[in-house]
């Protein structure tokens, strides 16, 4: 009866750790595919705004924060889509002869995380070339960009910002 009750706890605790293996692949391939579907959704919004027919930031949610990272002039936390796209996006766009171009180097998704490196080029309203390597960290929510931070070349970004007067809206 020992030998019986001994083989039956085994059986039991092999049983719950198959359990437990096919409930962690599942979860793996959940956050893969979760993973996967953010780091597709973040390429289509470069690939649309390399293309002129979008950008990324179609994916900020309305309350999405934007932190500029170091001492740039536009350095700071933007609390909500618009106060960002008004404060830097806007006012940088109209800084623009024609516009920034991006060019991916390499997405990277990890969780609820991409992870977008690139650079960017255009030409500023003053004829000359404004260029700058970016590296955007985006914390993803229901397909919608919830809280992104961004580095760059702020020394760059100055010269541009100073450099190039605001076009003034129609």
């Amino acid at each position: 009866m020992g030998s019986r009750s001994g083989w039956s706890a085994a059986a039991g605790l092999a049983i719950a750790g198959v359990q437990l293996m096919i409930s962690d692949a599942a979860l793996a391939q959940s956050v893969q595919g979760m993973e996967d579907h953010n780091r597709a959704l973040v390429a289509k919004g470069f690939e649309a705004w390399a293309n002129g027919t979008g950008s990324p930031y179609d994916l900020l949610a309305e309350d999405a924060s934007w932190t500029i990272t170091g001492n740039s002039m536009a350095s700071r936390t933007y609390p909500t889509k618009e106060a960002f796209m008004s404060e830097v996006i806007r006012p940088f766009n109209s800084r623009m002869q024609s516009r920034l171009i991006p060019s991916v180097r390499k997405l990277y998704a990890e969780g609820n995380t991409v992870i977008a490196f690139f650079d960017a080029q255009g030409t500023a309203r003053d004829g000359k070339p404004y260029a700058n390597t970016y590296a955007w960290i985006l914390e993803m929510k229901d397909s919608k960009i919830v809280r992104a931070t961004a580095f760059f070349d702020s020394i760059a970004f100055d010269d541009f910002w100073k450099r190039v007067p605001e076009k003034p809206a129609p």
